[in-house]
C-alpha cells in the first residue's frame, strides 16, 4: 500500500523538464548525424522528389469509346461463301469501356421449336424410357431443353432421351480449330479516351493535338516507334501481353488495355501523355484449365413464308478487350508542402531518441551519462522553509 502511495505521489507531484547535455563522443556524434542524414534523405528524396509531397493530388475521371475495323472472308459447307464485317463480329455494337470481337463460333442452323433427340453424351444416352426423367432440364445444356421421358433413336446405332427444345439441338462438343475468324488478328481497334482532373479543371484526350486525320488513317500503335497512336492491331495487343492470338482466338479470353495518365501539372500540359500497357485478365492455368476462355450464345430469329418461327443459334467465342484507365495528377499547393515539412522536422527528433536510448542503456558508461542527464531537484519552497527552520 505504501509503495502504491509513493508511485501515485510521484505521478502527481513530480514534473519532468528536458535538460540539454552536450556529450563529446565520436561514436554517438557520428551516429546522430548519420540518422539525421537518413531522415533528411527520406524527406527530400522520397517524400518531396519521388512522391512529390509538395503537390495536391487528384484522381482521373475518364470516358472511353471504341471502334473496330476489319473484314474477312470465309467459305464453308455450312455457311457458304460469306463476308464478315464489323456488324457481324462486334457483339453488342456498343459496350461501356470494352468491346467484344468474335473470333470463333459454333452455328446451329434452322432451329424450330419441337421434339427431338438430345445430343448423345453420358447423361443423355438411354436404352429405354426408364432411363429418362420426365420434365428434367440439365444445366449442362444450352438451357432450353426439357426431357419428355421418352427414349428415341438418335441415329441407326444409338438412342437418346427426347427433349422439347429448339431442334435440332446444338452440338458444341468440339470447338473449331483453328479459329473460324483467325484473320481477326489483323483487325484494328481505335480507342478514344477523354480524361478530366476536376480539382485542376484539366482535361485531355489520347488523340493528341499533333495527330492529324491523315496520320490517324495510317498509323498503328507500336511501343517503340509509335507509342501514342490510338489504333491497335488485335494480334499485337495479345502479343504484347505475352500470348498467342491464334491460340487465344479458339476459345476466347479477356484482354486488358491499360491507359495510365500520370501528369505533373507544374510542367507544360503537352507533357501529360498516355502510357499504354497490356495484359491478359482471364485465368489461364495449364494444370487446371476448367471452363477456359470466353463465350456466350445469341440467336437470329426469322419466319418462313408459312409463318413458322425459325432461328440460327450461334455460340460465339471471342476476345473481350477491357479498357482500364487510371492515373493521378499533381500540382503545387502550400498546404501539403507545409504538412510534409512539419512531418520531416518532427522525424528529426527520432535521431535524438535513438541516441538517448543507446547512450543511457547500451554504452559501457551508461550510469555516468545518466548522472549527467538527470538531475533531481527538491521543491524550492520546501527547501527554503527547511533552511529557515535551521
Amino acid at each position: 500500500m505504501a509503495g502504491c502511495c509513493a508511485v501515485l505521489a510521484a505521478f502527481l507531484f513530480e514534473y519532468d523538464t528536458p535538460r540539454i547535455v552536450l556529450i563529446r563522443s565520436r561514436k554517438v556524434g557520428l551516429m546522430n548525424r548519420a540518422v539525421q542524414l537518413l531522415i533528411l534523405a527520406y524527406v527530400i528524396g522520397w517524400v518531396f522528389v519521388w512522391e512529390k509531397g509538395y503537390q495536391e493530388m487528384d484522381s482521373v475521371v475518364s470516358s472511353v469509346t471504341t471502334k473496330a475495323k476489319g473484314v474477312t472472308l470465309t467459305n464453308t459447307s455450312q455457311l457458304g461463301y460469306r463476308i464478315w464485317d464489323v456488324a457481324d463480329y462486334v457483339i453488342p455494337a456498343q459496350e461501356e469501356n470494352s468491346i467484344f470481337i468474335m473470333t470463333n463460333l459454333i452455328v446451329t442452323m434452322n432451329q424450330t421449336q419441337g421434339l427431338c433427340p438430345e445430343f448423345p453424351d453420358k447423361r443423355s444416352i438411354c436404352e429405354s424410357d426408364a432411363n429418362c426423367t420426365t420434365g428434367s432440364s440439365g444445366t449442362y445444356s444450352s438451357g432450353t431443353r426439357v426431357s419428355t421421358g421418352r427414349c428415341v433413336p438418335f441415329n441407326k446405332t444409338m438412342k437418346t432421351c427426347e427433349v422439347a427444345a429448339w431442334c435440332p439441338v446444338e452440338n458444341d462438343e468440339e470447338v473449331p480449330k483453328p479459329a473460324f475468324l483467325k484473320a481477326a488478328e489483323n483487325f484494328t481497334l481505335l480507342v478514344k479516351n477523354n480524361i478530366w482532373y476536376p480539382k485542376f479543371n484539366f482535361s485531355k484526350r489520347n488523340i493528341l493535338p499533333n495527330i492529324t486525320t491523315t496520320y490517324l488513317k495510317s498509323c498503328t500503335y507500336d511501343a517503340i516507334t509509335d507509342p501514342f497512336c490510338p489504333i491497335f492491331r488485335l494480334g499485337k495487343i495479345v502479343e504484347y501481353a505475352g500470348h498467342s492470338f491464334q491460340d487465344m482466338a479458339v476459345e476466347g479470353g479477356i484482354m486488358g488495355i491499360q491507359i495510365n495518365w500520370a501528369c505533373n501539372l507544374d510542367r507544360a500540359a503537352s507533357l501529360c501523355l498516355p502510357k499504354y500497357s497490356f495484359r491478359r485478365l482471364d485465368t489461364r492455368d495449364i494444370d487446371h484449365n476448367v471452363s477456359p476462355g470466353y463465350n456466350f450464345r445469341f440467336a437470329k430469329y426469322y419466319s418462313d413464308p408459312s409463318g413458322a418461327e425459325h432461328r440460327t443459334l450461334i455460340k460465339a467465342y471471342g476476345i473481350r478487350f477491357d479498357i482500364i484507365v487510371f492515373g493521378k495528377a499533381g500540382k503545387f499547393d502550400i498546404i501539403p508542402t507545409m504538412i510534409n515539412i512539419g512531418s520531416g522536422l518532427a522525424l528529426l527528433g527520432v535521431a535524438t531518441v535513438l541516441c538517448d536510448v543507446i547512450v543511457l542503456y547500451c554504452m559501457k558508461k551508461k550510469y555516468y551519462y545518466r548522472e549527467k542527464k538527470y538531475k533531481y531537484v527538491e521543491d524550492y519552497e520546501q527547501g527554503l522553509a527547511g533552511e529557515m527552520d535551521q
